[in-house]
């Protein structure tokens, strides 16, 4: 079955909106809104500085198109609405405006229109851009708790299924079976790119978490001694679940360079280079979905015990220092992918005996802290009890909580933890 006939066999609630289009445009443009009313899908087009009118209504949305102009100034406020949709489990779909180049589609009047997606040279047609918008209904509905129901009369679905019936059953399991195998040998792969020992000396410990949401992750992270003196470590993550942003973890995991040689010398990279290059490498391959990504990367000078960090939309990191609260390390840093140019800033703080910093992906928020209504972090009670421990005894008891928390399948996320103590001895300048 095709996908659009998939489309026309079910039926959601009413209030369900498939298509939620923002825009800082004013309007939708007349080949799409003929797209989605030939496609039979509901929709609501509204300002991108309205998003908050939504927020609340989210678990009704099957996916989001955004349009937007390549404006600096409204990037903070596009990487939040992305990652609130993200957090929803809804696929974004990122128009950049229109590109004066004819487009034949085989299912609408040509068009001599094409649209540019995330930010890249990259056109399509809207027969591609449907092709997006499905993919990403599929797997929202799919993954749903909505009920479906047949849009045609049930006795005409079993007069038309129950020859196959058997057939398909065991077809369905063959298949199901090696795609799990499948599955399971790629989450041991990508698990063979993480760090196999950790760089522990007497004056650091390290510690680290690494629990996917299913057999492959979204998550990647690493822990490399750069040379004598540089330790560099990051956890990335990738908007999205499964197998393909498993394998973008991968290209990040390449991509992200440390440091240059030039001759017989080399030049360890700042953290602001280290993410501004990666997003530029991203950025220039054009994905095709999956595209967005967060990164926190630090560099720790293992004799001054300076620690300086960047991010790219990814959760502050956490310095917890004896006797004060923990507190976030906040540093500005746009999602990866999205803007390629985009620049970022970098930020360092001394380190000091008894200090402990933890980087971790946004799955692990859930038992961490939140943010409030006025924009401030709360860290949750439960965080609070366990940051008078060791490194290796806190993580231990966040992996613990992580393993054994019940959330509904929608709420299942990835988690990935980084965490380093400076253990007794003063720093030498």
């Amino acid at each position: 079955m095709e996908v659009a006939d998939a489309f026309d066999a079910i039926e959601l609630p009413g209030h369900f909106t498939d298509v939620l289009y923002l825009t800082d445009q004013g309007s939708m443009p007349a080949e799409i809104k003929r797209l989605l009313k030939l496609r039979k899908l509901s929709f609501r087009v509204l300002p991108i500085d309205r998003f908050s009118e939504v927020r609340d209504g989210l678990d009704a949305i099957g996916t989001a198109v955004i349009e937007v102009k390549d404006s600096t100034a409204a990037h903070q406020r596009l990487i939040r609405i992305i990652e609130t949709l993200e957090k929803e489990h809804i696929g974004v779909i990122l128009l950049r405006g229109r590109a004066a180049v004819p487009v034949k589609s085989f299912s609408l009047a040509p068009s001599s229109a094409s649209f540019s997606i995330g930010g890249t040279a990259q056109t399509v047609s809207v027969n591609e851009l449907w092709s997006r918008i499905s993919v990403n209904l599929a797997y929202r509905k799919g993954n749903s708790d909505l009920a479906v129901k047949p849009a045609i009369p049930p006795r005409q679905v079993h007069s038309i299924y129950r020859n196959k019936l058997a057939e398909q059953l065991n077809m369905t399991k063959v298949l199901a079976d090696n795609l799990a195998e499948q599955l399971r040998l790629a989450g041991l792969v990508q698990q063979d790119f993480l760090p196999a020992r950790l760089p522990n000396s007497d004056e650091v410990q390290w510690a680290t978490i690494f629990v996917p949401a299913e057999w492959v992750s979204g998550d990647i992270y690493d822990v490399v001694r750069i040379d004598e003196q540089h330790i560099g470590f990051y956890v990335a993550d990738v908007v999205g679940h499964g197998m393909p942003a498993a394998l973008l973890t991968i290209f990040l995991k390449q991509a992200l360079v440390t440091r240059e040689t030039v001759g017989n010398n080399y030049r360890v990279f700042s953290p602001a280079e280290v993410v501004k290059n990666l997003n530029v490498r991203m950025a220039a391959q054009k994905l095709s979905g999956y595209q967005f990504a967060t990164c926190c990367y630090c560099l720790l000078n293992t004799k001054t015990l300076q620690l300086t960090y960047a991010r790219a939309g990814h959760p502050y990191p956490i310095l917890i220092r004896r006797g004060r609260p923990p507190e976030q390390l906040e540093v500005r840093g746009s999602l990866l992918g999205i803007f390629e140019h985009a620049q970022y800033v970098q930020q360092t703080v001394q380190l000091q005996p008894g200090d402990k910093l933890l980087l971790y992906s946004d799955g692990g928020e859930s038992f961490i802290g939140k943010f409030d209504d006025q924009g401030g972090f709360n860290f949750s009670d439960e965080f609070g009890r366990v940051t008078d421990l060791s490194i290796i005894e806190m993580t231990d008891a966040l992996n613990a909580r992580a393993q054994n928390q019940e959330l509904a399948p929608s709420e299942v996320d990835d988690i990935t933890m980084v965490g380093l103590e400076i253990l007794g001895g003063a720093p030498s300048c």
